[in-house]
């Protein structure tokens, strides 16, 4: 007997959470279950709020498809899905067949949201591989190179990982790097998006020596990712990008390339988290993932993040908007 059920979520975000220049206030979203005999599967499907192209209702009526399509045995076609729902159903499937290990990589890149003098402490006492991310651009670029040239002054064995966001003119990102010491710039693993336009980015990052990644870019209408001197990596949020399939397909892409590949979270629950984990330890193991956005969050749900002291919402607490079996 298979079974199919789709719950939707709404959790509390904490209240220092800003997205796209609008703070985020709960996290809304489905979990898929998928039931055959007795293996179960599960997956999230959370378009995120000013990226996903899809709306959260419109991705549920979707799923909602979909789920009746697998029950009735049909074939789906994965192409014509939004993103989220192709990748949270094909993750349901992938842990319904056993084919996403067990096995996940859960040290994620220290997510610096703090004040600068909390940060330090806790890079400072941070044990192992000391790798941070940093978003920049939300300030000065003044501000911004002064305080990423601090981080790295401070703490000599720190790596960090930049996101402009598109945020700077050529001229701006500029005045930032010009505020951090050559000497430095080694530790910058990379900068994503540092610039609107792919030409801005290369004049910035040829012109610096810091490296870059792409993030946006890897959804911009007709782009085709080709090896440049000076992209080090790409930055996979695997539920803005699509299926499980597409998301392996660009992995080996990129790594043919000499790419890194970071997978990275888009604000999912600890479900999808920890999913995103196993993903992360299957297809980038030599890679550290950006996953470290757990505490952006009031509540878990269902499955625990690890060493995470957030209370944890049952999945039975949340709304089962859909259930159908094909007896």
């Amino acid at each position: 007997m298979k079974q199919a059920m789709l719950y939707r979520y709404k959790l509390p975000m904490d209240s220092g959470v800003i997205l796209r220049n609008t703070r985020l206030v709960n996290r809304d979203g489905f979990i898929i279950e998928l039931r055959d005999s007795d293996k179960i599967g599960r997956g999230e499907i959370s378009p995120l709020p000013g990226c996903s192209l899809e709306v959260t209702d419109e991705a549920g009526a979707q799923a909602k498809t979909i789920l009746a399509s697998w029950l009735s045995g049909e074939s789906i076609a994965w192409s014509s899905l939004y993103p989220s729902v192709a990748f949270g159903v094909s993750m349901a499937l992938a842990e319904l067949t056993n084919e996403l290990p067990l096995t996940g990589n859960y040290l994620g890149a220290l997510l610096c949201n703090s004040h600068p003098d909390d940060l330090m402490q806790v890079l400072a006492e941070m044990s192992g591989q000391k790798v941070a991310k940093i978003k920049v651009g939300l300030h000065e670029a003044i501000r911004d190179g002064m305080i990423v040239n601090m981080f790295l002054k401070a703490i000599p064995d720190l790596t960090l990982r930049l996101d402009a966001n598109r945020q700077w003119t050529v001229a701006k990102a500029a005045q930032f790097a010009k505020h951090v010491n050559m000497e430095c710039r080694s530790r910058i693993a990379f900068i994503e998006e540092p610039c609107q336009t792919i030409r801005d980015s290369l004049v910035f990052s040829q012109g610096s020596g810091i490296a870059l990644a792409w993030d946006e870019t890897l959804r911009d209408n007709g782009f085709f990712l080709k090896p440049y001197g000076v992209l080090k990596a790409i930055i996979i949020k695997p539920t803005l990008i699509g299926s499980l399939s597409e998301v392996k397909s660009l992995v080996t892409k990129a790594h043919e390339m000499g790419l890194d590949v970071v997978i990275s979270s888009s604000l999912e629950t600890s479900i999808g988290l920890n999913q995103l984990a196993r993903l992360a330890q299957w297809l980038t193991p030599a890679t550290i993932p950006g996953l470290d956005t757990i505490n952006l969050f009031s509540t878990q749900l269902e499955i625990p993040w690890p060493n995470c002291t957030l209370p944890i919402m049952s999945l039975s607490d949340c709304n089962i908007v859909w259930q159908q079996s094909n007896l």
